[in-house]
């Protein structure tokens, strides 16, 4: 029922079948394409392959606009429901199960900052700009709840692209915050907007934004409480059966469907299933995946980040066929759609320079290592890398404007067509731009510095690294560091006391239950 109402005639061949067919075998054909030219592109790193889907994406909705003599642009009826089901889950429960826990958590504090402080601020700039200019193009249906998600769906971040040109081990500090402030700042981005949603507008008091605030707080601690437990009893159910005796299939399966079930379960209980899989992940790399044999390791590191891979391509795809869709066009008011999309590209850069430069000089005062210090020109680099919009920008706006993938309000139309335009726009013009800049911004002779920076170079940063290394560590030297008060230890480096006492509490109590790196006995692995 689901796969008939994603599919929709586009004028090829009358019989709806042999449509269907149709329809799957061009897209499957797409698809491949993209993965081809990808790989012929990757050793520029101009373009990606989200640049590469959005074009070719285009390229076939004018194809097919043109063969269906100007009825239609795409083969396939977008449906907000199959989307956020099937295809946001992989991808965001990659991102966790894929992050570098030791750079997430080392930084998470800086990430949190921007990941979801940097959230409410440019949600609040964006519904602000909005709420003031769009009534200036007669947008008169638009209420509060509709500005307010616009503020959340222009909030939510793509850094595919930066971080495709980015050096993980040439400019540790900087790859981190970009790819942890992008999975947060997503996430946060889609319990924001649940939470909007969840609440009642029709009698406003000054309570309204309390109510916001609390309603988000209650849906990301309990959504990362289910991903978290979810995660912890597939680590104790793999621990304790050994399903490597008999079968690796059955661990990644096992694996698959628990992380899929965090979603459900989440979605089940009105949370955030988006929050819910990727704490799951989190958890399941740091216990699940040590549990299960060396070959599922492999495998299942490999078949999550293809199946990533896949969702996402499937969605640049969608949305470069659909900026040619002309029930959208028909309805839209056509002469606002620029102008309301150049106003949303202005509010994008400064609702993202509200909070990243202020924030990174909080950051600094606060942080005052060398190795730790987000200098002007790592400021402009994660500036840049939150302006590009991409899937979960497209997916919430389908949630908000449409039904079932369609609507029937010329506002709603017309606000999906900016949508599209801004996310087509920001992945191609900011995504190409992105490696000239950083290359610019760090050159190669700087980037080796900044890799060296790492290491301490004064004796007080010695000291510190030394400091971290043995909390770290969980060793002692000659002088008793650990000896020390825990409120000394927090007051000096709060960061290092809280490593400290997680790896205590992880080393005494969760990894001799959940298994996790040393841990764990694995059986020999069994015949594949």
């Amino acid at each position: 029922m689901a796969g008939h109402a994603l599919l929709m005639k586009a004028g090829l061949a009358e019989d709806d079948d042999h449509m269907q067919v149709v329809a799957i075998s061009l897209f499957v054909t797409l698809l491949c394409a993209c993965i081809v030219l990808g790989h012929l592109l990757e050793e520029t790193r101009w373009i990606n392959e989200s640049v590469t889907a959005l074009i070719l994406g285009c390229s076939a909705g004018f194809f097919v606009y043109i063969t269906s003599g100007g009825t239609n642009s795409h083969i396939l009826q977008f449906d907000e429901e199959l989307f956020f089901i099937y295809l946001l889950p992989p991808i965001i429960f990659n991102a966790g199960f894929q992050v570098k826990k030791k750079q997430f958590f080392q930084n998470f504090v800086a990430i949190m900052l921007f990941g979801v402080v940097g959230v409410f601020i440019s949600t609040a700039i964006i519904t602000v700009g909005c709420w003031y200019l769009f009534p200036r193009f007669h947008l008169r249906s638009l209420k509060l709840r509709d500005y307010l998600a616009i503020g959340t769906i222009f909030s939510a971040t793509d850094s595919v692209c930066t971080l495709q040109v980015l050096n993980q081990d040439e400019t540790p500090l900087l790859y981190s915050l970009v790819f942890g402030e992008g999975v947060v700042n997503d996430a946060t981005s889609v319990v924001l907007f649940n939470a909007i949603q969840n609440i009642g507008f029709d009698k406003l008091n000054i309570n309204t934004g309390g109510r916001i605030l609390l309603g988000f707080l209650y849906l990301f601690s309990m959504s990362t409480m289910l991903g978290v437990a979810v995660g912890l009893l597939s680590a104790y159910i793999i621990k304790k059966l050994y399903f490597g005796r008999h079968s690796t299939d059955r661990e990644i399966a096992l694996m698959a469907l628990m992380a899929y079930l965090s979603y459900t379960l989440a979605e089940l209980f009105y949370l955030s299933g988006i929050l819910t899989v990727f704490f799951c992940g989190i958890v399941m790399s740091h216990y699940t995946w040590h549990n299960v044999t060396e070959s599922s390791r492999v495998t299942s590191k490999h078949t999550f980040a293809t199946m990533s891979f896949i969702a996402e391509t499937f969605i640049f795809l969608y949305v470069g066929m659909d900026l040619l869709d002309v029930d959208k066009w028909a309805l839209a008011k056509r002469s606002a759609v620029l102008p309301i999309s150049g106003i949303l590209i202005v509010l994008v850069l400064l609702g993202r320079a509200a909070f990243v430069f202020p924030l990174s000089v909080i950051l600094n005062h606060v942080r005052r290592t060398p190795s730790t210090h987000i200098n002007f020109q790592r400021q402009i680099i994660m500036w840049w890398a939150g302006l590009m919009r991409g899937a979960v920008s497209i997916a919430l706006a389908f949630q908000q404007f449409t039904t079932f993938g369609d609507t029937r309000n010329p506002d709603y139309a017309t606000m999906l067509c900016s949508t599209i335009t801004v996310v087509i726009f920001s992945t191609v013009a900011f995504g190409l731009l992105s490696k000239p800049l950083i290359a610019c911004l760090l050159p190669e002779h700087l980037r080796a510095v900044h890799a060296s920076n790492s290491s301490p170079s004064s004796p007080k940063e010695s000291r510190s690294l030394d400091l971290e290394i043995s909390l770290l560590s969980g060793q002692t030297d000659g002088q008793g560091l650990l000896r020390r008060s825990s409120l000394s230890m927090l007051l000096q480096d709060p960061t290092v006391a809280v490593h400290h006492f997680w790896r205590k509490l992880d080393d005494s109590y969760m990894r001799p239950v959940f298994g996790g790196r040393g841990f764990t006995q694995n059986p020999p692995d069994s015949p594949r």
